[in-house]
């Protein structure tokens, strides 16, 4: 009986699922902190002791709905895996990052056993999320690389000035997103009435946050002048003002949440923001390359056939 194989335009859709869904999950995961419902299933992986399924209570459901979402986001990443070694062709790469997102999600499951168990310390929390954050980042590759033909060089579609604002970008970016983090372990919103806060001034490290939001959005500003004034492909343009549009968006949530008391709904709201940001910076700066093949083969005697740089 013939393997089963799967085409690249098939697992260009697998890895866009896995994406979606670890975003999804970021989201839940987000629901469950703000709900307060964080020990709602006070231990791990049954969520209580002796029982599996949560009572059929609001916060015990609500923490139990988001661990049954990451069961769901395990099949998306398996199907990337299972994608990736039945893709023809086969590529190193995809296998590779593919087997990254298991590793992430192996480890987020032993984070998680002691987030629970250290009964939501903020640092745990934190870190929990800026796996996820980690995570997205590989599947947001892993998708960028499934994009991409399976032969010919990568070349750069920009100038090198363009490529190093990119990395300042990328690096900006986890640098608002760390420092968001920082702001909500010293927050209101802990995820149990009871939970530790970290013993820092939450309107000082907003104001800090605050500052490294203003300094990306210069940055996406410049970046997107060069890119202008440089003549840069069309695509790229326009991966960068998509950025430039999510990050204004997400700025404005973020000063409005902040002097309306934070309320739930738009801190809600900030969290989606934020991994909406992260993945659109990463995808700016993965399309300042791509790969060239071939547009047109030339009949013998003809002219030499034509590239093409392919940038999704």
């Amino acid at each position: 009986m013939a393997r089963r194989t799967v085409t690249p335009d098939a697992y260009r859709r697998v890895t866009l699922l896995a994406t979606a869904a670890l975003g999804f999950i970021m989201v839940t995961g987000g629901a469950v902190r703000l709900t307060g419902s964080g020990l709602g299933c006070p231990d791990w992986p049954n969520c209580d002791e002796g029982r599996l399924v949560a009572p059929f209570e609001f916060q015990p459901m609500i923490e139990f709905v988001n661990r049954c979402v990451t069961g769901l986001v395990s099949i998306a990443i398996i199907l990337a895996v299972l994608g990736s070694l039945r893709r023809s062709p086969r590529r190193r790469d995809l296998v590779w990052l593919s087997l990254g997102l298991v590793g992430g999600v192996v480890a987020q499951i032993i984070l998680g056993k002691f987030t629970v168990k250290y009964d939501l310390d903020p640092k745990f929390v934190m870190s929990h999320f800026l796996l996820s954050i980690v995570m997205v980042a590989n599947a947001v590759v892993l998708h960028w690389r499934a994009c991409q033909p399976d032969s010919g060089p990568s070349r750069p579609l920009v100038a090198g000035e363009v490529r190093w604002l990119g990395r300042l970008v990328v690096a900006t970016t986890a640098l608002v997103v760390f420092l968001g983090t920082v702001v909500t372990g010293a927050g209101p919103h802990g995820g149990d009435e009871k939970a530790r806060r970290l013993d820092l001034s939450l309107h000082r490290a907003a104001q800090i946050h605050g500052l490294t939001v203003i300094l990306l959005l210069v940055l996406v500003l410049a970046t997107l002048a060069v890119l202008r004034r440089s003549g840069a492909p069309a695509a790229v343009q326009r991966k960068g003002t998509v950025l430039l549009g999510v990050l204004v968006a997400q700025g404005a949530v973020g000063y409005v949440q902040y002097f309306t008391g934070v309320p739930v709904l738009l801190v809600g709201i900030h969290i989606a923001g934020a991994v909406t940001v992260w993945s659109a910076a990463l995808w700016f700066f993965l399309g300042l390359k791509g790969r060239a093949v071939a547009a047109e083969v030339a009949p013998a005697g003809d002219a030499p056939r034509r590239e093409e740089l392919v940038a999704p």
